[in-house]
């Protein structure tokens, strides 16, 4: 990811450029209708984006088997639920004559019909029960089913009709029922042009126009309306309204989106980010300002990465990744170390424990971090405020970032860098700041912080059972050859202590890895809300010397009736490389007792660096579901003194 513009290629039917036009996203393909072509001419025009081939096409949907098709418009609401897209409302214009602009508020609702890939099929005027929404423009529609129960309902909220709204419509798509839910807590201000997105159950609403209050009466005079940075949302499980950012919210620090309308909007994952708009009074034209800015919002925190994967290791070191998470600012390593294991030649699973999930590829430009360990992180939620009040939470602030447009994430593999052993090097970034703020301001911990960070021990006993950081890392990969030790004085604090002083991270020792040795990984993903959940846990042995080690750079290629696996030899092989073993994980009755326990049968044994995996092999196997479905395959070398750790593959399905 670059994190810079760019312009396409497009090619095609290239539309006009329009304004207030409806948009939606299916996959990769982009689907755009209507909106202003030029001042006073509105478009009924339906264009069709291939993102993957920058590819436009007009497409011509069949008429409504009874009515017209929509009319031109403009400000309208457009959403897509499954296949279909739901069109709602806009303002038209009654005049022929474009220059004579004629403002007529729609309500009307329209059903397109989408063909699987691309294309349309058509639109329809799906009949409905209950009172329609009144007229309106420059409104927000967002569709939102719960996991659990019930069908799926899209919410209309606000926009504008002669003066802005406030009110809140609900369609439940299955009965096609539009009804008035009834809301707790503080209704935002009536307001357009403004933003709607969902995450998780919540509506999250953001800017648009609204009116310019006085002595806190609003004013309905055409002229006193302002764009407002006031955020909410709306709790779409409990129908509450819960106000993060008030119109009133000073904000001299610049930490918070400036007030803005017609901005864009967009969720990835459980970030939320906000682009453009523009800002001023109504009137004042000559006043307003574009807006060039780019924010996001990271409303909870990440989920856990999936398990620790093993690339290749030495007697020493281990190469590890795991699955990226989308919009974090980095990972935390984590590592624990039972005692030294005997050497124990025979099948690789010695080397490698059934629990590990290893990868099949690897990675290049991988680095070994050097970065601080961490502190616990400070509880930030933005959904806690006070259900009875609408002040904006004290941490909402500190979650809003702006996005350099180089650098939304950071620029080295780790976000912290110690340079020598007295000196952290300047922060990269305003995050890297605030993760350097959270480790200098840290003065304690609490035991019950979901996840303490700063490991907490009841007894020297238990000492070699603590976790300890690795380090903090930009990239979903790590070269392990140390990690930090604590302190004897925080290793021995008791679980009754609430607070202790942090040490200084700076001064703390490294342990280099041991030979032939267990180490059990786990890793956490970052973002601004704090450090989110961990891992399940991965163990890996480091290679015992004179052994050879694990095989490297495996490759799997399918053919019409089998697989063939190739690797590279051991970097490490101690010797000479007697013969190379290839295993297969199959279904056991012993793997519906325990799912975690792998069980491998060996299908190569011989000298070459490849071989062939049969469809009658293949339809023993097990198919492992820990992330996404994949095949597993342990790959070992054995010199004169044995066989060395596996590398384990898995082949996704």
């Amino acid at each position: 990811v670059t994190n810079q513009w760019f312009l396409p290629a497009v090619r095609g039917d290239i539309p006009p450029g329009c304004a207030a036009h409806g948009f939606v996203c299916d996959g990769t393909r982009i689907l755009v209708f209507g909106g202003m072509v030029e001042y006073g001419r509105y478009s009924n025009d339906l264009y069709e984006l291939q993102a993957s081939r920058w590819l436009w096409k007009k497409v011509k949907p069949q008429a409504p088997s009874t009515g017209s098709p929509p009319c031109p418009r403009l400000g309208h609401s457009f959403s897509l639920y499954g296949n279909k897209c739901y069109l709602f409302g806009g303002l038209a214009n009654e005049s022929e004559d474009s220059n004579n602009n004629v403002p007529r508020y729609l309500n009307d609702f329209y059903e397109l019909e989408l063909q699987h890939g691309s294309g349309v099929v058509g639109w329809s005027i799906p009949v409905t029960k209950g009172i329609l929404p009144s007229p309106r423009e420059s409104h927000t529609a967002i569709v939102y089913c719960r996991k659990d129960i019930g069908s799926p309902k899209m919410y209309i909220f606000g926009g504008m009709c002669g003066c802005r709204l406030n009110d809140l419509w609900e369609l439940d798509i299955e009965t096609m029922t539009w009804s008035r839910p009834e809301t707790k807590g503080t209704v935002p201000l009536p307001r357009s042009l403004h933003t709607a997105n969902v995450i998780g159950n919540k509506m999250y609403i953001f800017g648009g126009w609204v009116p310019q209050s006085t002595g806190g009466e609003i004013s309905t005079h055409d002229g006193e309306w302002k764009c407002t940075g006031s955020f909410s949302y709306l709790n779409l499980d409990t129908t509450e309204w819960i106000g993060l950012i008030s119109d009133c919210q000073e904000d001299k620090s610049n930490s918070l989106p400036g007030p803005r309308a017609g901005h864009c909007a967009v969720a990835v994952g459980t970030r939320l980010y906000i682009w453009s708009g523009r800002d001023g009074y109504r009137k004042a034209w000559n006043n307003q300002v574009c807006c060039k800015d780019l924010w996001y919002l990271d409303t909870e925190k990440p989920p856990a990465p999936s398990q620790v994967q093993l690339i290749r290791a030495t007697t020493n070191s281990f190469q590890v990744k795991w699955d990226e998470v989308p919009t974090v600012e980095g990972y935390l390593l984590q590592l624990h170390a039972d005692s030294p294991v005997p050497s124990v030649a025979g099948i690789p699973a010695t080397g490698v424990p059934e629990t590990s999930v290893l990868s099949s590829q690897g990675g290049s430009s991988l680095h070994q971090s050097q970065s601080l360990p961490s502190v616990p992180y400070p509880e930030v939620k933005v959904d806690h405020p006070s259900p009875t009040n609408n002040v904006i939470p004290n941490n909402v602030s500190a979650h809003w970032k702006m996005a350099k447009w180089q650098s939304i994430s950071l620029s080295s593999n780790s976000l912290l860098k110690v340079e020598g052993k007295e000196k952290v090097s300047a922060p990269e970034n305003k995050i890297t700041q605030e993760i350097v703020k959270n480790h200098a301001d840290a003065t304690g911990f609490k035991e019950s912080n979901a996840p303490s960070l700063l490991p907490v021990c009841t007894s020297m006993k238990t000492r070699d059972r603590q976790w300890y950081d690795v380090g903090i890392f930009k990239n979903n990969s790590a070269v392990v050859s140390q990690f930090y030790l604590l302190p004897e004085e925080t290793m021995s604090v008791s679980n009754k202590t609430e607070s202790a002083n942090v040490p200084d991270y700076r001064l703390l020792k490294k342990q280099d890895l041991f030979p032939g040795t267990v180490y059990r990984f786990r890793v956490a993903a970052i973002n601004g809300c704090g450090v989110g959940p961990f891992s399940k846990i991965s163990e890996f042995k480091t290679c015992i010397p004179g052994f050879p080690g694990a095989p490297s750079t495996v490759k799997i290629t399918k053919s019409v009736d089998c697989i063939h696996l190739s690797w590279e030899p051991p970097s490490s092989p101690s010797g000479n490389i007697l013969e190379y073993s290839a295993y297969l994980a199959i279904r056991s009755t012993q793997l519906q007792e325990n799912p975690s326990q792998l069980v491998f049968m060996r299908i190569y044994c011989g000298l070459k660096t490849s071989c062939v995996v049969t469809a009658a092999q293949l339809s023993n196997a097990h198919v492992d579901y820990t992330s996404r479905p994949a095949i597993v395959f342990r790959i070992s070398a054995k010199n004169e003194r044995g066989y060395g750790p596996a590398t384990q593959v898995r082949w996704l399905q």
